[in-house]
């Protein structure tokens, strides 16, 4: 298992730092944020190191993906919530500020004070086409 000694999450896994702990399991932790969004905003993180989601192995994003539903359940249990964000940022260009992949549970309620940035835009047919294109073929070349 990989371990960064400098990433905060790692030393948060490894208990030389204090975390507010909802769940462990072999693959993944669970944990309040300490700067919350809303109360009980939770992240899930799994205990090895890699610095964003796609430097992650496929089997342990599906380990730590497999646990994400049951964490939500809980969270929007405990708060009363009426929704939940899920989020995974990649990159500080997106907003990651710990370089340890790492998802949030954001619990929502009416009227609260998150809003987001989030301005969408449009494909018109040929880009839709040549992204869709662009996507499919790095796929394809990932899987030979």
């Amino acid at each position: 298992m990989s371990h960064d000694p400098n990433c905060v999450f790692c030393k948060i896994i490894a208990g030389a730092i204090p975390s507010a702990r909802v769940m462990e399991t072999p693959e993944a932790i669970a944990f309040l944020d300490i700067g919350p969004l809303n109360p009980g905003h939770t992240l899930v993180v799994p205990r090895s190191h890699h610095p964003n989601l796609p430097a992650m192995p496929d089997d342990l994003a599906g380990a730590v993906g497999v646990l994400l539903p049951r964490v939500c359940r809980a969270v929007k249990s405990a708060t009363a919530a009426e929704g939940l964000n899920v989020l995974v940022n990649t990159g500080a260009i997106a907003g990651q500020s710990v370089e340890h992949v790492h998802w949030h549970i954001i619990p929502r309620h009416r009227d609260d004070r998150i809003a987001w940035p989030w301005k969408p835009s449009s494909y018109d047919d040929a880009d839709l086409e040549a992204m869709r294109s662009q996507i499919a073929a790095s796929l394809a070349a990932e899987s030979t």
